[in-house]
């Protein structure tokens, strides 16, 4: 257990080591920041839905003011660093705190045919959706986390894999959410080259 954490509430799934830039806007938000650049300190970024907050969260690290504007706003960019458990909250203040209780990985090595084929199916997602995104880079963190952070993918599966322990667990996830979305992916491809045919398919 740590001394109370900022909390910052998105409708995202941020993951460790990958980038995430925000627009602060909002007074509570911009104090919030403030504070944090004042303090080098970071802050949490946890999924919310409505009034709900995910139970597992990550850290933030400011790496730099991007754009300062003259009422206040800030661009900034962020990286993910330490994944966190939500433990209690706190209201005090004009944005959220919590207590929260770090953790990291259990023990374990992933299996090196796991590490390909999750790599392939990286890659073939790619192509099929006809984006570019980063290749995993060894040493950049957790591969299981490269693989999905830069996709707009599905994020209860994103906020799932954010709370498990094991990375080649979450590797095996990775293998089987993206088999099962390649054939889904490929099929709507067809419909749209159908569609873009007039409806005259080969």
């Amino acid at each position: 257990m740590d001394s109370l954490l900022a909390i910052f509430p998105l409708d995202v799934v941020l993951f460790p080591s990958a980038p995430l830039p925000l627009h602060i806007f909002e007074p509570r938000y911009k104090e919030m920041i403030g504070e944090c650049i004042a303090a080098k300190s970071s802050f949490g970024v946890v999924r919310s839905q409505g009034e709900t907050l995910a139970e597992v969260g990550c850290t933030a690290e400011i790496l730099e003011v991007t754009k300062q504007y003259d009422d206040g706003r800030l661009d900034i960019l962020t990286q993910g660093r330490q994944r966190f458990e939500l433990v209690g909250l706190n209201q005090e203040r004009a944005f959220l705190q919590a207590e929260v209780t770090y953790f990291d990985d259990e023990p374990g090595t992933t299996d090196r045919q796991d590490v390909e084929r999750a790599l392939r199916l990286y890659h073939e997602v790619l192509e099929v959706a006809g984006v570019e995104a980063p290749s995993p880079m060894p040493g950049a963190g957790e591969l299981s986390f490269q693989l999905v952070a830069p996709l707009p993918l599905d994020l209860d599966f994103k906020q799932t894999l954010l709370g498990m322990r094991s990375e080649p667990q979450r590797v095996s996830a990775v293998i089987e959410y993206y088999q099962a979305l390649l054939p889904r992916m490929r099929r709507s491809v067809r419909v749209r080259k159908v569609a873009g045919g007039n409806g005259h398919a080969l």
